[in-house]
C-alpha cells in the first residue's frame, strides 16, 4: 500500500474530500421536512409536535457522542500518516465499542433520561404522550446511531468521503420511502416515522461496516492487545473529553442566543429562528472544508511532517474562505427572499431583514474559526480546542451582558459574532505550537 503521506497534496485532492460531505450534508434538511410533512398528511398539530420534540429530545443525547466522529478522525488519519495500518483497524474496533457501548447505555436508561427532559421542556399531554411512543421505539437504533459517528469519521480520515455520501444517500432515501410506506399506507402515525428511522439506522450501520470491510481483513481489529493497548485508550478518552467539553460550550452559546432572543419578544425570536437557519447552510458547507483538513492535516501529523501539515492547512482553508464569499454573496442577493420563503408572518419578515446584515458577514468572519477547528481536530490539538473555546464563552458571555441591554438583539448578533472572532483569534495564537508539535 502507498503510504498516505506520499501522495501529492493538491487543490482537486481537497475538493474530493469537501464536495462529497457538502452534498452528503444537503440531505439532512430533505429528511427532516419529509419526516414533519408525512406526519402533517394526518390533519393534526400534536402529531407534528410529538415527531419535532422527540427527534431534537433523541438528537441531543446523541450529540452528546458527536466527539466520537471528530476524535476517531484524528486518531485514524494520524495512524494513516504514519503507515501503520494495525493502530487504523484497531481504531474502528474502539470506535464501534465506544458508539454501540454509549447506545446501549441509552436503552437502558431511557426512562430517566425522557423524563429529565420533558422536565426541562414540558409539552402538552396529548404531545408529550405521541412523543414517548415515538422516543421508546426509535430509541432501539440509538447504537447504530452513535456508532456511525465513529463510522465516519473513520471514512472521513482515510478521503472516503464519497463512501460517506453514499451512507448519508441510502439512509435518508430508505427513511423517507419507509416514512411514506408507513405513514400514509399503513397509517402507523408517528410511530412509523420512528419504525422507519430505526430500520434506516441499522440498515446504515451494516452498509458502514461493509464499506469497513477492508479493516476486518487484517487481525490487529480483533488482537486484543492492539485494541485495549491501554496508552491509546487513554489517548483516545483524552481527546474525546476534551471535544466534549468544547462542544457543550459551543452547544451553550447557541442555546442561549435562543434564550436570550425569546426575551425580546415573539417576533425578535422567530426572526432570529429563521436567520439561524443561514448560519446551518454555511456551517453544511464549511464542513466539507474542515473535514478535508481534519484529513489532510491529520495524515501530516502523523508523518511528522509540519511543511507538508502547512501546506494541507492553507489549502483546505483557501478553499472554506473561499466559499464563504459565495455564500456572504449568495445571502447579500437573495437572503430577503431566503427569509420570504421560511415565513409568511411579515412582522417576522420585516424584522428578520434588519438583522440580515449579521449573517451575510457570518460566513466570511467565522469560515476561520470553522478551519482552525478543522486542523486542530486533524492534530488531535484537543486541549487547545477546549481551552480556547473556554476563552471564547467568556468573552460571548461578558459581550452579552454588556450589549444586550444597550443595543437589545443587535447586541446578541454583535455577542455571537465576537464569539466567533475569538475562537479565531485564539486557535491562530496556538498554531505555531501545533506545527512544532507536529516535528517532535
Amino acid at each position: 500500500m502507498k503510504k498516505a503521506a506520499s501522495v501529492p497534496l493538491t487543490h482537486a485532492r481537497v475538493l474530493r474530500i469537501a464536495i462529497p460531505v457538502v452534498l452528503s450534508n444537503a440531505t439532512v434538511p430533505i429528511l427532516g421536512a419529509v419526516d414533519t410533512g408525512v406526519v402533517g398528511q394526518m390533519g393534526l398539530a400534536a402529531p407534528i409536535g410529538a415527531v419535532g420534540i422527540g427527534a431534537v429530545v433523541l438528537s441531543a443525547f446523541y450529540w452528546m457522542f458527536g466527539f466520537l466522529r471528530m476524535g476517531t478522525v484524528g486518531l485514524t488519519a494520524q495512524a494513516e500518516g504514519r503507515g501503520d495500518q494495525a493502530e487504523v483497524a484497531a481504531m474502528l474496533s474502539r470506535a464501534l465499542m465506544i458508539g454501540l457501548g454509549a447506545g446501549v447505555a441509552i436503552i437502558a436508561l431511557q426512562g430517566l433520561l425522557f423524563w429529565a427532559a420533558f422536565a426541562v421542556s414540558p409539552a402538552s399531554a396529548e404531545v408529550e404522550g405521541l412523543a414517548r411512543q415515538y422516543m421508546a421505539l426509535r430509541v432501539w437504533s440509538a447504537p447504530a446511531a452513535i456508532a456511525l459517528y465513529g463510522i465516519t469519521g473513520w471514512l472521513i480520515a482515510q478521503e472516503r468521503t464519497r463512501a460517506v455520501l453514499v451512507l448519508q444517500l441510502w439512509m435518508n432515501g430508505l427513511n423517507i420511502l419507509l416514512d411514506l410506506w408507513f405513514v400514509l399506507g399503513l397509517e402507523w402515525g408517528v410511530q412509523g416515522v420512528a419504525f422507519a428511522t430505526v430500520l434506516a439506522e441499522w440498515s446504515g450501520l451494516v452498509l458502514g461496516l461493509w464499506f469497513c470491510r477492508a479493516a476486518f481483513r487484517l487481525p490487529a481489529w480483533r488482537d486484543p492487545v492492539q485494541v485495549f493497548d491501554r496508552t491509546r485508550w487513554m489517548r483516545m478518552m483524552g481527546v474525546n473529553t476534551d471535544i466534549l467539553i468544547r462542544s457543550l460550550m459551543l452547544e451553550a452559546i447557541f442555546v442561549s442566543f435562543m434564550f436570550f432572543g425569546a426575551g425580546q419578544g415573539d417576533v425578535t425570536l422567530a426572526a432570529n429562528q429563521v436567520l439561524l437557519q443561514f448560519l446551518m447552510i454555511a456551517s453544511y458547507a464549511l464542513d466539507g472544508f474542515a473535514f478535508s483538513a481534519e484529513a489532510l492535516v491529520g495524515k501530516s501529523t502523523g508523518a511528522r511532517d509540519p511543511l507538508r501539515l502547512r501546506r494541507a492547512a492553507l489549502l483546505a482553508s483557501g478553499w472554506g474562505m473561499a466559499a464563504a464569499l459565495v455564500l456572504a454573496v449568495v445571502f447579500a442577493l437573495a437572503g430577503g427572499a431566503i427569509v420570504d420563503a421560511m415565513t409568511t408572518a411579515e412582522p417576522v419578515r420585516a424584522a428578520a431583514r434588519v438583522y440580515l446584515p449579521y449573517l451575510v458577514g457570518m460566513p466570511v468572519i467565522a469560515c476561520a474559526a470553522f478551519m482552525l477547528d478543522g486542523i486542530f481536530v486533524g492534530a488531535t490539538r484537543s486541549r487547545d480546542m477546549r481551552n480556547m473555546m473556554a476563552v471564547s464563552f467568556g468573552i460571548y458571555v461578558v459581550c452579552v451582558a454588556v450589549l444586550l441591554p444597550q443595543l437589545g438583539n443587535h447586541g446578541l448578533w454583535l455577542a455571537m459574532l465576537i464569539s466567533f472572532v475569538v475562537r479565531s483569534i485564539t486557535l491562530m495564537l496556538r498554531y505555531p505550537a501545533l506545527e512544532r508539535s507536529a516535528a517532535e
